[in-house]
């Protein structure tokens, strides 16, 4: 890591805090319930733009490090650390030791994904040998699976064609990591701009048709995560065509 991605992932860092209203001392008080004090808009101090924009941007970031599961946030560290970089300082630990601490939390961070991709890729593998015994499930050549709940008789999507679907996607436990059904808006895209489970599904299918697909992690986002998809993740949709544009 150089030194200009070292300072990127630092100011990440303190920024989430910055938006802090307490002190290490007030938080060993807030510790008793776990909740966080809310400030109501109509109070807030921050009045100014950039002032709203700081605190969007420490918002946002220490949203973000609340989920963090590698690192514990020492908030007195990173109000240093914000302090020292705005003042110009020179860092108060070596570059060394900082460019250690961030590859042993990167190593912990994969490690971690390695073995949730196994297991994803283990219970998907389990999933799609079972399922595809069941009636009315279809297995095409690629290993992508499909059933048909509602059949229509429309025209089917090429490759150069604009589709119009509603979509509800979840993973084998049920968790809805995408849905076009629960915002309330037909999702439009090209036939070659999603998955190549739904690129070839697409094809298949008749405009007024509803299938549910078993996508295998290879014909969806493979060994890398996305969002709320982990690594390997086998993808279950219900995709309606509703039209060609």
């Amino acid at each position: 890591m150089n030194r200009t991605s070292l300072v990127s992932c630092a100011l990440l860092s303190v920024l989430a805090l910055a938006f802090s209203a307490c002190s290490k001392q007030a938080s060993k008080t807030a510790a008793d319930d776990k909740k966080p004090t809310a400030v109501s808009p109509a109070t807030s101090a921050y009045t100014t733009t950039d002032q709203k924009v700081s605190y969007g941007i420490g918002f946002n970031v220490g949203s973000g490090l609340a989920r963090e599961k590698f690192v514990v946030i020492d908030q007195e560290a990173i109000k240093t650390g914000i302090a020292d970089g705005l003042a110009g300082a020179k860092t108060r630990i070596p570059e060394a030791e900082l460019q250690a601490a961030f590859s042993s939390v990167q190593q912990k961070a994969g490690a971690a994904a390695a073995a949730e991709g196994e297991k994803q890729q283990a219970a998907a593998t389990a999933f799609l040998a079972k399922n595809k015994a069941r009636q009315g499930v279809t297995v095409t050549a690629s290993g992508l699976q499909y059933e048909v709940l509602t059949k229509g008789n429309g025209a089917k999507p090429k490759t150069t064609d604009t589709v119009v679907v509603h979509y509800h996607g979840t993973l084998i436990d049920g968790t809805v990591f995408d849905s076009s059904v629960d915002r309330g808006e037909p999702f439009t895209t090209s036939v070659t701009g999603v998955i190549q489970g739904w690129i070839e599904a697409l094809q298949l299918m008749s405009v007024g048709d509803k299938w549910k697909l078993y996508v295998p992690s290879n014909l969806g986002y493979g060994p890398r995560a996305s969002g709320k998809i982990p690594a390997n993740a086998l993808l279950i949709f219900e995709v309606q065509l509703i039209s060609i544009k």
